[in-house]
């Protein structure tokens, strides 16, 4: 089992930036994989960035590329996303999620993922 806590919601005006956490507990891997969705409200939630947790590899979705940032602490096994530029249409609830493997062009998909934190409020607002 694989335990994850997000932090570093909240609300912040357009334009803004905001860093988001996510620590990961219990059977971990160092050759997993750690990524960013997020549900916007009446939308299914999307993808939005990946990585290896061993560092080798990370994958953003176009609306991420340019504006946010995934990151990681080994030794804390956490991740972080940076995300500058907010705009209105990323106010959503994120979700840090946890695979037990990297697949090559398959680490935006869900049903590649086996671990899911409870996600954290992301609100862009003037």
């Amino acid at each position: 089992q694989v335990q994850l806590t997000e932090s570093g919601g909240g609300l912040v005006q357009p334009g803004g930036s905001l860093r988001l956490s996510c620590a990961a507990s219990g059977r971990t891997s160092t050759n997993a994989a750690m990524a960013w969705f997020r549900q916007a409200p009446g939308r299914e939630r999307e993808f939005v960035v990946a990585t290896r947790t061993n560092g080798a590899s990370s994958y953003y979705s176009d609306s991420a590329k340019g504006r946010f940032t995934i990151s990681r602490d080994r030794a804390k096994n956490t991740i972080y996303l940076q995300m500058n530029n907010l705009k209105a249409d990323d106010t959503a609830v994120y979700f840090c999620t946890y695979g037990s493997r990297w697949v090559v062009g398959r680490m935006s998909l869900e049903q590649e993922y086996d671990y899911w934190g409870r996600g954290t409020q992301v609100t862009i607002s003037a």
